[in-house]
């Protein structure tokens, strides 16, 4: 039916989390990977890694500015090597306040952007030193340099190769970064198939022609609202948690090009003086069913392959949905890989 990838997500260091990614790749699901919200997202990689066999693993998404690009190097070769090949890192700026008030990150923040170009461009300087590829660590940038690698530091070279690195963007600048020098684009959950496919590809397509690069080497991954279960009363439970959610993110300006797109600016303005009185009851029914029916994915379970490949067949390389370990997933993953 469709070449899209599907993942899923799991949390935290637990049993239950390795057993769900088991699952998870039992059903057909073709990656996992870890946030970082209230727990690290490295640390369930390794048992996750180790109860696979074949599905990808990484984190979506780690703090970038938190950590140096020599720690995420060696974090992310080691889950390379330990999971034979299967990394994935996903890497983003976070905002402003969670950085400076939250890990205390001291940094000039009008150019964030550049940063994280920076240290995408640092740690695949890094990672062809590991390889092999690079003689000596000689990376001299605006925000970071490496100068110091003896062999007594360097993992050296993995059969499978350096893990690919991913980013999240959102602004202009952060799409066409990704198709200049990622692997990949972790796409944010405010987001439209149409956005995808009018303003997120085209920039992304133009990012990689700054970079001399084919746009087809940039994975696009989606993460869209998901509303499904085997009864209305489940699906009707998560029809409002999305709506929370929407009302939530179109509150804040910095993601009001989407609603732009859609003709719905006004609303996402007066979700914005609404969330400064905090009124977010209100701005719940703020959200219409044409808004939900362009955030979401719903579906019951038998019709969700189809609208699945409706809405993102063709427009993105992957996409990831909530998985809670329910049986009927196994017939939604073999409806879209086989039919």
């Amino acid at each position: 039916m469709t070449d899209l990838k599907i993942d899923t997500a799991v949390k935290g260091l637990s049993t239950e989390s390795a057993e769900l990614a088991a699952q998870a790749e039992e059903f057909g699901f073709d990656g996992v990977f870890t946030p970082e919200t209230d727990e690290d997202p490295f640390l369930p990689l390794p048992l996750v890694a180790e109860r696979t066999d074949d599905i990808e693993i990484g984190t979506r998404i780690a703090t970038s500015f938190t950590r140096s690009p020599m720690v995420l190097a060696y974090q992310a070769w080691d889950l390379q090597r330990f999971s034979d090949g299967r990394m994935i890192l996903g890497l983003g700026t976070q905002v402003k306040g969670h950085n400076e008030r939250r890990f205390s990150v001291d940094f000039e923040w009008e150019s964030p952007g550049s940063r994280l170009r920076e240290e995408v461009l640092a740690l695949n300087h890094i990672f062809d030193v590991f390889q092999g590829n690079e003689d000596e660590l000689d990376f001299d940038g605006e925000f970071f340099q490496f100068s110091l690698m003896t062999e007594e530091f360097n993992p050296g070279p993995l059969e499978s190769g350096p893990p690919d690195i991913w980013v999240a963007g959102v602004s202009e600048y952060m799409l066409k970064m990704a198709g200049d020098v990622a692997d990949g684009l972790c796409m944010h959950a405010f987001n439209t198939p149409k956005y995808t496919e009018e303003v997120i590809g085209p920039m992304v397509e133009e990012g990689a022609e700054i970079g001399d690069r084919d746009p087809d080497e940039v994975t696009l991954s989606a993460s869209p609202f998901l509303i499904t279960g085997e009864t209305e009363e489940q699906r009707a439970e998560m029809r409002q948690e999305a709506k929370q959610r929407i009302a939530f993110y179109g509150s804040t300006r910095t993601y009001h090009d989407v609603l732009e797109l859609h003709g719905w600016k006004d609303v996402g303005m007066e979700l914005h003086e609404l969330s400064k009185e905090g009124k977010w009851g209100e701005m719940t029914e703020l959200v219409t069913d044409d808004m939900l029916e362009a955030f979401a994915i719903e579906a019951p379970p038998e019709e969700l392959a189809d609208e699945i490949d409706e809405k993102y067949g063709g427009i993105a390389d992957r996409i990831q949905l909530s998985f809670d370990g329910n049986d009927y997933w196994a017939d939604v993953l073999d409806d879209l890989k086989n039919d």
